[in-house]
């Protein structure tokens, strides 16, 4: 048999290099497209000639050199600090501000970051045995990642089902004695709304408790916006009471993954993010993120990409992608049977529909079917199911086809009509409990949506997103679990 990445990744005997980048190659052309417009979620494609071999380059360059420490290569700790400092200075912080001694890490992307101000404020207080973070429940889903990890209780506020934004009275009821962290989004994932965040940062200020802004999604973007005439409203190191900003440099500021900015607003708020250790007759630890030993090569092909575009280039892909975004939403706007879940005011374009004879699901496939890939949201509280579309400079010249596209998927998907789940599965769904899933139970419910372990994803998705939409959270949760575990094999 011959040894192919898709059976063992360790052959008998080596392989050339030309044959290797042939299966990648080959394995890629499975993949959703990250270049081209047409991906809306997971990548950001300014569509700009020549940066992504300027990024390969850079990284290739440092791809060798080691973060864990600075004193040794002090070229990463020179383009770490310029991140910062860009990040910084975009952001409202910097000499000449309010804040003028902002300082931050660059971490591997919004989840460390997020992890990382949990645990700053949590080890700020270390005369709490039960500490709690308050956040809105549409901030993202890496806050209960951290709880979870961290053993920090999450007290989540609602959203209001019509702005899609948390009441600024009910933040500030859910702060209790024991909080430490107060969290806004600016903007939210799900919907990219920009929450209160002056006034949940005065909220959080009065009660003395860190507030930290996640702009990790489309926070790089905002500024950009703004100076384009957008009414953007106040979020960053402007806003008193914000004491930490997170922001994802390889989403708009289109560098590749996975690099991530953590501000702080002075580094006495950012001493407890460390963690050093002497005690062992080894050489002293001392990490200002998660891990250790880190690649310097997606620092420097951040460094390069920031550099290479300027201001400049990032006003004129903001430019793209607001015009966009106007187009996309003028296309659900036209589309029979669809509605915009808010007005778009920064990157995001998020739709639902209230007709029963329109299933999302479907419709996602159908679009699929057509080249376009978008995200289906499903049910939570008052909020209905939806699609979300990530939008970024490489749509633009796109905008014009996604309009038909879009008339023919909503046809088809009314010709083909709702997904209809026997009436066992459904009962099951809503009475299952995860602690009742057996792995016979899982395999059964797998086999029969077309998960089977070696079959791979299947290429429609409505079924399973129908059954997913049907199980409470902690089912879905344990379920997805389960359904991943099956795709997650070894190969041989």
């Amino acid at each position: 048999m011959t040894d192919t990445a898709g059976v063992g990744a360790l052959p008998a005997q080596g392989m050339p290099a030309a044959d290797v980048l042939g299966e990648i190659r080959a394995l890629r052309d499975a993949d959703r497209p990250t270049h081209g417009g047409r991906l809306f979620a997971y990548v950001y494609d300014p569509g700009v000639a020549g940066l992504d071999e300027l990024a390969q380059a850079a990284y290739a360059q440092s791809a060798h050199v080691n973060g864990l420490d600075p004193t040794a290569f002090p070229s990463l700790l020179a383009m770490e600090n310029a991140l910062v400092g860009a990040a910084a200075r975009l952001l409202g912080g910097g000499p000449g501000t309010g804040a003028p001694d902002v300082v931050g890490s660059v971490t591997s992307g919004g989840t460390e970051s997020l992890l990382l101000a949990v645990k700053a404020a949590r080890d700020a207080r270390p005369d709490l045995t039960e500490p709690r973070i308050v956040a809105p429940a549409s901030a993202h889903a890496a806050f209960a990642k951290a709880a979870h990890y961290l053993r920090v209780a999450l007290d989540t506020v609602p959203v209001d089902p019509v702005t899609l934004r948390p009441d600024v009275a009910a933040v500030a009821a859910a702060i209790r004695p024991e909080t430490v962290l107060v969290v806004a989004s600016a903007p939210s994932y799900a919907h990219g709304v920009v929450d209160p965040v002056a006034e949940i940062a005065a909220v959080a200020e009065a009660a003395g408790v860190r507030c930290h802004v996640d702009a990790c999604f489309g926070g790089w973007a905002l500024p950009w916006l703004r100076r384009l005439g957008a009414p953007v409203p106040p979020f960053d190191f402007a806003v008193p009471g914000v004491t930490s900003i997170s922001v994802d440099l390889h989403k708009y500021a289109y560098a590749p993954k996975g690099v991530s900015v953590l501000l702080h607003r002075d580094p006495a708020l950012r001493a407890p993010q460390f963690f050093a250790y002497a005690d062992w007759p080894g050489y002293t630890m001392v990490n200002p993120v998660i891990a250790s030993t880190r690649s310097g090569g997606p620092i420097a092909a951040a460094y390069a990409t920031l550099r290479h575009l300027g201001e400049d280039g990032y006003l004129r892909l903001a430019a793209a992608t607001r015009d966009a975004v106007a187009g996309l939403a003028d296309a659900i706007r036209a589309a029979d049977g669809l509605r915009l879940m808010a007005e778009p005011e920064t990157t995001v374009v998020c739709f639902t529909s209230d007709d029963p004879g329109l299933d999302l699901f479907v419709l996602v496939d159908e679009l699929t079917a057509r080249g376009w890939h978008t995200q289906p949201q499903l049910t939570y509280a008052d909020l209905p199911a939806s699609v979300h579309l990530t939008v970024t400079a490489a749509v633009a010249p796109r905008v014009a086809e996604f309009g038909p596209a879009l008339a023919e998927a909503v046809a088809a998907a009314r010709a083909a009509g709702p997904v209809v789940l026997p009436p066992e599965l459904l009962a099951l769904a809503g009475s299952l409990t995860p602690e009742a899933l057996t792995p016979d139970l899982v395999a059964g419910l797998a086999g029969g949506l077309g998960l089977a372990a070696d079959a791979g994803a299947p290429e429609r998705m409505a079924v399973v997103n129908t059954l997913l939409d049907a199980a409470p959270a902690r089912l879905r949760e344990r379920l997805l679990a389960e359904f991943v575990g099956l795709l997650q094999r070894p190969a041989w």
